[in-house]
Order: C-alpha cells, then structure tokens, then sequence
C-alpha cells in the first residue's frame, strides 16, 4: 500500500487523536448506540489528555458518521482544533480505537482498510468504455473513451449485397477495440493502478485485451459480469472486482516475502533486506525503505522509540535521536514512527498477515516459544516458525539499495 494519501499528517506537529470508529447498524436503535459511542471517545480523549477543541471536532464528525455512507466504519485523525483526515474502512474494527498520541496511530488503518491494489476497471462496449480506480478509498471516476459510432450494428438479412456493411460494422468493432486499447493503457500508466480488470461486451473485452501492452496484459483479467450501461452492475460483478484485488495483493505478499527471506543477513548475496526494531530504524535514517513489512500482532510494533519534527530523526535510544539533531526528541511506537518515515519517503507498506497454521505470537508464551535461547528475536540462523515465515518481531523492511 502506497501511503500518498497520508501526507496532509506529517505537515502538521501534533499531537494527534485518532479514532477507529464503526458506526453500527442503521437503524433506531444503532443510532442511539453510536450517540452513546461517540460520547465515549470524546470522555476517553479528554481522560488521555486531548485539548477541549480537537474532542469537539472529532465529536461533531462522528455524529455525522451515518451507517449508510460508512458501513464498515472511519478512522479520524484530529489536531488543532479540526478533522484533518477522514478515511473510510473496509473492515470494522473490533471496539473502537481511541488514541492521543504525539504520532497518528496508523497500523490499525492498514490492517482495516485491506491492502487490496489500486485497480482500473474498463467498462467496455463496442463504441467505448468507462474506466473507475477502485481503491481503499472507494470507486473513484477515471475518464472514459468513445470511439466511432457508426456503424456499429449489424443487420439481420444475409443478403450478398449486405456483406461490405457488415465488413464496416466488423472493422469499426476492431477500429474502437484499438482506441480503447490505447486509452486504457494511458490511463493505467497514470493512475498508479497494479491490477486493470475488463468488464462488458464478450467480443470486444477480448479485443480489447489482445492490443494492451504486453506489460500490462499481465495484469489483466476479464469478468463475464456487468457491463458499461447504466443499471448493469451486481453483486457478482462486485465480487469479480474484490477476488481479482485479493489474488493480486496475495501475489505481491508473497513475492516480497520471497525476496525477503532471499535478502536476510547470513546469505551469500548481497543483503536487501533487513528485520527488527534497530536495523529498520536505521534503514528509515537513511531513507532506503523500499517496502516496510509488517505483522499486525508482532510483539516490537509498540517497542518504544524515539523522534524529532523530522520523519529521519527517529531512534532507538533517546540519547542517539540527540545526535540526530531532533532536539527535544519525544517517545513514540516504532510503527507509527516507521510509518511515518515509510509515508514521507515514498515507500510501500506491506501487511504479512499469519499463515493458517501459524500461531499467533499475541501472548507471551507464543513470544517466548519465538524467542532464541537467551530470550531475544531468533536471526536468520535459527529455523523457528516466526523466523521462517515472518519479520523477527514483525517489523522488517527490503531496501532500496543493498549494503
């Protein structure tokens, strides 16, 4: 996940409140449920220290939060008096997350708005197509194409002197598969998309598909669902769209975590990828985080470090973010201080979620089993099951250039 849509966060000192909220049910009774609930973040806000202005915004944009328009639930990230960002969920949390801290609290917002790829979906006809970026952020329009309109029909009689009008009806067909060949691959170049999946006619997809780029034929499917008029979508054609999203990001986890494994230190190859607390920090000082992997439930993503204003200085040992210029240096998790610089810095962030039959290190035997002997991470060395599958500690990193 590309973390661009962050950046309105770090322009801003803090301290921040952020919100996990899920609206509940739309209906009278949940509407007196999320009443009651918005009080209870704004009285844990104030216990935790928040200023009377930024608990009134986040109470006035919570009671705004309809269950309709946010059916999973929102994350808000207040300071100084206002809202500064409003995100919308895919998943619902589990109980609200409050939290006033001098970072944005940013680890739940992976993990609950998916981290499925930007995809550009065509909708395609034999005169055209609709393209929309589906995102974290919900369908978002992104342009459209229209190739000649006539002729476009064939006609019904088989008669020798119709052939040539049916061979101009079938050289339209293949003239605006090509433009919207063309148009598609532009706007997949531009729009950041990983994935482009290919909705309507069942003659013209397929043309469609065969002129795209090669580059970009590799990242295409087609669906049977749905279509470009109005009134042609479902639930099917919605389920298309998320499965071809969910077997991409599975793909791209699986990938890194090849190169990962294939990057840790005690290899013979050059080493491009690191894990644990101090080595990512590190890497985060010198901006060479390429993909910043995560485990939700590691037991070092609330390890305490430390940080200055700027998204480099940040530090395992308060007396090294001295050194670093930060001045004043403050107390914060290593994620939200990773994510930070990961976001700053233009790098990817990748959830590793557990295999099935991973246990879960959430507690402190599964931490102690995952240790080394002397109760520290296991290295690369030791063939433990968190070794072997995830980040020592479940923060790890590839790096953008190899030491």
């Amino acid at each position: 996940m590309q973390l661009s849509f962050l950046g309105p966060l770090f322009d801003r000192s803090g301290p921040w409140a952020t919100v996990y909220f899920d609206p509940g049910q739309n209906d009278e009774s949940g509407a007196k449920r999320r009443e009651l609930s918005v009080r209870e973040v704004c009285r844990t806000l104030e216990e935790q220290g928040a200023d009377t202005a930024v608990t009134k915004a986040v109470g006035e944009a919570l009671t705004g939060t309809a269950a309709a328009e946010y059916p999973a639930g929102r994350a808000l990230f207040a300071t100084g008096g206002e809202v500064v960002l409003s995100h919308r969920l895919s998943r619902a949390p589990q109980g609200q997350i409050v939290c006033w801290a001098p970072l944005p609290r940013l680890s739940p917002l992976l993990e609950l708005s998916g981290q499925d790829p930007v995809c550009l979906v065509a909708y395609i006809d034999r005169t055209g197509a609709d393209f929309e970026l589906r995102g974290a952020a919900g369908p978002k329009d992104a342009g459209k194409v229209e190739g000649r309109q006539w002729p476009i029909h064939r006609t019904s009689t088989s008669d020798w002197s119709e052939r040539h009008f049916q061979l101009k009806v079938e050289n339209t067909w293949e003239h605006n598969a090509g433009e919207i060949a063309e148009a598609l691959a532009t706007a997949y170049e531009q729009s950041g998309a990983e994935l482009v999946v290919l909705v309507g006619d069942p003659r013209e997809r397929p043309a469609v598909h065969e002129r795209l780029p090669a580059a970009i034929r590799e990242v295409t499917v087609e669906t049977e669902h749905g279509g470009r008029a109005a009134g042609s979508d479902s639930p099917a054609l919605e389920e298309a769209i998320e499965h071809a999203r969910r077997e991409c990001a599975g793909r791209r986890v699986e990938g890194a975590l090849d190169r990962f494994r294939a990057g840790r230190v005690g290899t013979d190859r050059p080493t491009d990828a690191v894990e644990g607390v101090p080595a990512v920090v590190e890497a985060a000082r010198e901006h060479r985080i390429d993909t910043l992997l995560l485990r939700p439930d590691g037991p070092d993503l609330g390890r305490e470090t430390w940080v200055g204003a700027e998204p480099d200085q940040v530090a395992v040992r308060r007396n090294d973010a001295h050194t670093l210029g930060a001045g004043d240096p403050i107390s914060v998790r290593a994620d939200d201080a990773l994510l930070r610089s990961a976001a700053v810095t233009g790098a990817d962030v990748l959830i590793i979620p557990l295999p099935d039959d991973e246990p879960s290190l959430s507690d402190d035997a599964d931490r102690e089993a995952a240790a080394g002997a002397d109760g520290t991470a296991g290295t690369a060395d030791t063939p433990n099951t968190m070794n072997t599958a995830v980040p020592a500690g479940g923060i790890g990193a590839l790096l953008r250039w190899t030491y």
